[in-house]
């Protein structure tokens, strides 16, 4: 798999071997420091060394070979397909279903079952263990999900997410009552300086993340909301909302200690997705429905009145 950083502002002066741990969860910081030590990682065309410190406008580059990741394997298992072409497929992915093989998570993604679909016909710029994946969703959020069958598209797909011009729109339930009806939440998300599983709020070594919201319905201690993304971070939804004292209901690692266990995961469903044809060049719009554990929280909520 090759990783190519372009370095901006916000990273300058960082060393490169921790810029590159910070950017790219599926290696370690061990392996990338083997990488290094084996002068196989370039900035600006020459092996870097560990302590080098980056400047604005310096090119990481380098490839891994795929033989350091298992290879993900065709499975069997059932999709929700939206929409199918030869050059892109969209799904409607469970709640509960990973997108891509991962430590913990071998077999029975997202990524198993479309090679089996798809006759492992998908891109293969993300290598071996994400075939296809231009963006993802996490674990226990169900909804839309454009997967990229050829390299063109996925190119486009990708371009499209960077430019902000893909329509990503999200049905939640939160604790509490918003002073505003709607609004936009503009804060930088970065990895959590303790715990390095959660995202948090913060100005270090974050990236910009713009959420916006519009509250649908109120119930008597949650709200029913509308959120778009604007920018896309790892768990930018469930972030923002905690930032403003709103966790998402039965989300385990932002919301309160205590759980809503029969949501399984957070409230969070990807209800539409719209984006051009990578080929066609027209604009494609999708919707689903809710997820079965989310509706049925959302009838309870109504039929407890507010």
């Amino acid at each position: 798999m090759r990783y190519y950083f372009e370095i901006q502002e916000e990273s300058t002066g960082k060393r490169v071997d921790k810029f590159l741990s910070e950017n790219i969860d599926e290696l370690s910081r061990s392996y990338i420091a083997a990488l290094i030590e084996d002068k196989q990682i370039f900035v600006n065309g020459k092996a870097a060394s560990k302590s080098y410190k980056l400047s604005k406008g310096d090119e990481i580059e380098f490839t891994v070979s795929d033989a350091v990741e298992p290879l993900a394997e065709p499975e069997d298992i059932p999709l929700d397909v939206v929409y199918e072409d030869d050059e892109l497929i969209v799904v409607n992915k469970p709640k509960g279903m990973v997108v891509h093989p991962a430590a913990g998570s071998p077999s029975g993604t997202l990524v198993n079952a479309l090679l089996f679909h798809c006759k492992g016909q998908l891109s293969g710029i993300n290598g071996v263990m994400r075939p296809g994946i231009v963006h993802r969703i996490d674990k226990n959020t169900s909804g839309l999900l454009v997967v990229a069958k050829t390299d063109r598209a996925h190119l486009s797909l990708s371009e499209q997410i960077k430019e902000h011009s893909v329509t990503r729109e999200y049905r939640a339930v939160v604790y509490g009552h918003f002073k505003e009806d709607r609004g936009e939440i503009n804060a930088p998300i970065g990895r959590h300086k303790i715990d390095r599983k959660k995202m948090c709020v913060t100005d270090k070594n974050s990236k910009s993340a713009v959420t916006h919201y519009e509250v649908l319905e109120e119930f008597k201690d949650f709200s029913y909301i509308r959120c778009v993304l604007e920018t896309g971070r790892t768990h930018q939804i469930r972030v923002h909302m905690a930032y403003l004292g709103h966790p998402l209901a039965g989300d385990d690692v932002y919301g309160p200690k205590k759980v809503i266990t029969e949501l399984e995961g957070q409230c969070l469903h990807a209800i539409k997705l719209g984006f051009l044809h990578p080929i066609t060049g027209e604009y494609m719009e999708f919707e689903s429905a809710l997820e079965e554990k989310f509706e049925r929280f959302l009838t309870k909520l109504r039929n407890m009145g507010k």
